[in-house]
């Protein structure tokens, strides 16, 4: 287990290096895709299965809208790819930040500590994910809101930030 979890650990990291470092939309959301994926097998490993599933589902859908929007809004005939040279040189720096922050505080990790929900279940009557689920619906409703309205204007800032002055799909008849 504690392989699958440094795989998706690892997998995760390079996807967001992936993300930092690439300034074109198109190769970027690549890399959200993978950084979504990895970042649900962790949870699903740490015994979150239903809220990594949920997660997964939501946040593709989402990022889905956005992608599509930003990426009518601000097509480039020429868009820069991870082989070129300005992007291979914002990954090694990202690359070498990450080694420097894994080198500075290796002494603080312990493989121990990756214990799933499921293997403390004799200490509780229900699942750990189910328990998350039920106190994020019941007592989180109103974060759910709040972050749907950030979500909503998030992705207005996002259109208004990428449209700039030549209008594009947005320009009134």
């Amino acid at each position: 287990m504690t392989y699958v979890m440094s795989l998706f650990s690892l997998g995760l990291v390079f996807g967001l290096v992936g993300v930092a470092s690439n300034p074109s939309p198109y190769f970027a959301a690549l890399g959200l895709v993978a950084v979504a994926g990895c970042g649900c097998g962790v949870l699903a490993g740490y015994g979150g299965s239903f809220l990594s599933l949920i997660l997964f589902l939501i946040y593709l859908g989402g990022m889905l809208v956005v992608f599509a929007y930003s990426a009518a809004l601000a097509a480039e005939p020429y868009p820069e790819t991870w082989g070129d040279e300005a992007v291979i040189m914002y990954m090694l720096m990202y690359a070498l930040a990450v080694v420097l922050a894994v080198c500075f505080l290796y002494g603080e990790w312990y493989e121990f500590s990756w214990v799933s929900v499921d293997e403390y279940s004799e200490f509780s009557v229900l699942r750990g994910d189910i328990g998350g689920v039920a106190l994020m619906y019941s007592l989180g409703g109103g974060l759910l809101v709040v972050s749907a309205w950030v979500l909503l204007l998030t992705l207005f800032v996002v259109l208004e930030l990428t449209r700039g002055l030549s209008r594009g799909t947005l320009r009134a008849v």
